[in-house]
């Protein structure tokens, strides 16, 4: 029951809390947290967290690819990164107590052609063993944008179920490789479908259209939206939850592949991954989630299905 986390792009996070911050004067940090980080890395993190088997992988390389392995060590994550020659990011975020978080996102190392066919070896040879498998976050240079649809279409012929987490140009082109869900937030959506639909029924149905077999659309405090070919969902928070978003969305997906796993049917899955996510924000750091939270709302979140 092994949960694959893919992450191309993975990244040493450094996150910042200050009080606030003064664009052109001097900032006192009060306090600082350095971790393995990047999308993947921390739907792998909750997994894990939440007891459930894990793999992470992707790509890593450099002084800060040592760090990122060495903190998933310590942290008990299990993964089998493919080395890269070059070095991988580093992202900063910079979170005030006026409830303000800014990301400063690298953007990666660039990557060979026979460094991708290395990887996809190792993918391949890992989806014999895996019930599902997470692809998500950012693409670093030198992978060509369809490459989460072919990830998705290579765990498809494995019958191993794909869950996308991506934007742009990823996102645009991931419903060809069929994966079982696509998990964009609402941005993301309009940039996919270029501002061709506005409400998120509609634009989750446009690309369910286009391959996908389920697509649920995270709208921040204001829940989530499931279209599956078992209905359509609107999931609706009973209160706002502040905190640092920082990987509340990798949250939701990690409660997503929970439940695809485990056959959940599709109400009770969308509340767990709902209440994962508002327990991510009221978490300091990506990958985590206050448990107390999670409990305590998830009983409390709706679930309506739409016509």
């Amino acid at each position: 029951m092994t949960v694959l986390t893919v992450t191309l792009n993975a990244a040493l996070d450094v996150t910042y809390e200050v009080d606030g911050v003064d664009w052109d004067g001097v900032n006192r940090v009060r306090a600082v947290h350095r971790r393995a980080g990047g999308k993947g890395v921390n739907v792998a993190r909750v997994l894990a967290a939440l007891g459930h088997p894990v793999l992470a992988l992707g790509l890593t390389g450099g002084t800060p690819g040592a760090a990122i392995r060495a903190d998933l060590d310590a942290a008990g994550v299990p993964h089998a990164f493919t080395p890269v020659s070059g070095h991988s990011r580093t992202t900063l975020a910079v979170c005030s107590d006026t409830g303000t978080t800014a990301m400063f996102n690298e953007p990666g190392p660039a990557v060979s052609t026979a460094e991708i066919g290395t990887f996809l070896g190792d993918f391949d040879r890992l989806l014999a063993e895996a019930s599902a498998v997470v692809i998500s976050g950012s693409l670093p240079p030198g992978v060509p944008a369809a490459f989460y649809s072919t990830l998705a279409w290579r765990a498809g012929e494995y019958g191993v179920p794909a869950i996308v987490d991506a934007d742009g140009d990823p996102l645009r082109h991931a419903p060809s490789g069929r994966p079982a869900i696509l998990k964009p937030n609402a941005a993301e959506l309009a940039h996919a479908l270029l501002g061709a639909h506005t409400d998120a029924v509609a634009g989750a149905r446009a690309l369910r259209a286009a391959g996908a077999r389920a697509v649920v659309v995270s709208l921040g405090a204001d829940g989530l939206v499931a279209v599956t070919a078992d209905g359509t969902w609107r999931v609706l928070m009973p209160y706002p939850v502040a905190g640092n978003p920082t990987g509340a969305g990798d949250a939701v997906v990690a409660g997503l592949a929970q439940g695809l796993v485990t056959g959940t049917p599709w109400p009770d899955r969308l509340r767990t991954a709902a209440a994962l996510g508002a327990a991510a924000v009221a978490a300091p750091v990506a990958g985590d989630f206050d448990a107390t939270l999670f409990h305590g709302i998830r009983s409390e979140i709706r679930v309506n299905e739409e016509e």
